[in-house]
């Protein structure tokens, strides 16, 4: 199973259109919450290029320097798209948000002029803020199929929390941001407008830092826990425990020790205690036979390594890897 790509390409062909018409109608507003929702959506669109460029570099196959392949790749990339979402998302929106407030008549031009017809900064981030919620609303749509398709019968944020593939909820959580920075700058440039009161707009911009910023800090904590090292799922490693303790040679599991070194490859060391008259042949093709039932249950099982003890009593290391 590889990192689905399509709510990706979903989301960077969406931001870029949205991030354009956002950056023209703040140009003719003058409007601060505009102006952070189309820097909120260019970044977004090079944090998709980020997640494509992870995807490729972890598919980079095993060498002397890199044993256990690069899947941890896309979870560096992923941490810095989380930390570009927290500094250039939210804190730019904070830092122009608050300079809004401070001097809420900064702003430029409030109307235009397109083919003849005089449009007011109003009606035009209006007409542009409603398109781009249909559009992050058709790409967030996108991204909760894509995740659906992997969590199962989980509940939303325990699959979150366990997913070991940070593409779909990374996306997921950019789209839903997204989605609610556009319902604060709308409300926000109405408010302002119906109240008289310009400095609504710098603090709807505020708001929408305050919600990237509170997104990216989850996405920074999800991204350290893979980074560490996250093991396999509870299911996964009962599973696994099962086969091993049902095979006739096997007494008892002592441990079985799983960790993700990309979303899709598992290393397994697993230290077993087989029944005292067996012999070394004996062990030996136990755990082959149990090598082969563990990756015919679990494909992503890529590394399998076996601590046994001899009939004397002291422990043997077989080593198997694919």
């Amino acid at each position: 199973m590889a990192s689905s790509k399509k709510a990706i390409y979903a989301a960077i062909a969406g931001n870029f259109a949205i991030a354009v018409t956002k950056f023209f109608g703040a140009a003719v507003s003058g409007s601060s919450a505009m102006l952070s929702e189309g820097i909120h959506s260019l970044v977004d669109t090079g944090n998709g290029g980020l997640l494509l460029l992870g995807i490729r570099r972890s598919k980079r196959p095993p060498d002397d320097d890199h044993p256990y392949g690069y899947g941890k790749s896309l979870y560096f990339y992923a941490l810095i798209v989380a930390v570009l979402i927290f500094g250039l998302g939210g804190g730019i929106s904070l830092y122009e948000g608050i300079l809004h407030t401070l001097d809420p008549g900064h702003g430029g031009p409030t109307g235009a002029t397109l083919f003849g017809v005089t449009v007011s900064g109003l009606t035009l981030n209006s007409a542009v803020l409603i398109a781009a919620i249909g559009f992050e609303g058709f790409a967030l749509r996108t991204a909760l199929q894509e995740f659906n398709k992997q969590r199962g019968e989980k509940p939303l944020m325990e699959a979150i929390r366990t997913s070991k593939d940070p593409t779909t909820f990374t996306v997921l959580f950019e789209d839903t941001a997204a989605m609610a920075g556009l319902v604060v700058a709308l409300i926000g440039i109405h408010l302002a407008e119906w109240l008289h009161l310009p400095v609504i707009d710098g603090i709807a911009s505020i708001v929408i830092g305050l919600i990237l910023c509170g997104v990216a800090a989850f996405l920074v904590w999800e991204s350290k826990q893979l980074l560490l090292g996250e093991s396999a799922d509870p299911e996964i490693r009962n599973r696994i425990r099962e086969i091993a303790a049902a095979d006739d040679d096997v007494e008892q599991v002592v441990r079985a020790l799983t960790m993700h070194m990309g979303p899709y490859t598992v290393v397994l060391n697993m230290e077993l205690a087989f029944a005292p008259d067996r012999t070394a042949d004996q062990i030996e093709a136990a755990v082959d036979r149990l090598e082969k039932q563990i990756r015919e249950a679990h494909p992503d099982v890529a590394y399998v390594f076996v601590e046994a003890e001899s009939i004397t009593g002291r422990k043997r290391s077989e080593e198997v890897a694919g």
